[in-house]
């Protein structure tokens, strides 16, 4: 059984409660490899638990497949390979953070889902001088908070692999 959690923004009744939220300062979190990074929450579908992915033949080496989400072909990127790091130790599944960008989605692949962290008042530091070029071409910054850095994903740049691949928008767009 696949348990889901839907991110939406619904309209009627609750748009007052919705004019209060602060989504610009939203993101949700997630780990891989013990790095605590997020998304902004008004760019995530949904989260999923570890999904069947089908292996796609001749895709670049950070595509992991496909998966069909209720219909919906979604392409599922590993983090992880993006990102050079070993893969997760045997036994271990990823969760999937389904992202929508340029009318499509994709599921990022990440060991752990965390919370939506709320960072108002917190200042984006641009990402360090001394973080690895595959991490910092990814990073729109860094908010530090109580107990470790939070490192924000551009997700335009995270997929720019793919697009850069042949695939039909650029970052950005």
């Amino acid at each position: 059984m696949t348990q889901t959690a839907t991110i939406s923004n619904t309209a009627g009744a609750n748009d007052r409660f919705d004019d209060d939220l602060d989504y610009v300062n939203q993101f949700v979190s997630f780990l891989v490899d013990g790095q605590l990074l997020g998304v902004p929450v008004n760019s995530v579908q949904e989260v999923l638990n570890p999904q069947l992915i089908t292996p796609t033949p001749k895709a670049k080496a950070e595509i992991a497949g496909l998966l069909n989400l209720r219909g919906q072909i979604v392409t599922a990127v590993d983090l992880r390979k993006r990102l050079n790091l070993p893969p997760l130790e045997d036994g271990r599944q990823s969760m999937n953070v389904v992202v929508h960008y340029n009318d499509e989605s994709y599921s990022l692949l990440v060991d752990e889902v965390g919370d939506v962290i709320n960072v108002s008042g917190e200042t984006l530091q641009p990402p360090p001088r001394t973080l690895d070029a595959q991490w910092k071409n990814i990073t729109s910054g860094v908010y530090r908070l109580e107990q470790q850095l939070f490192v924000i994903v551009n997700v335009s740049q995270l997929l720019y692999f793919y697009f850069r691949a042949g695939h039909r928008f650029e970052p950005g767009g």
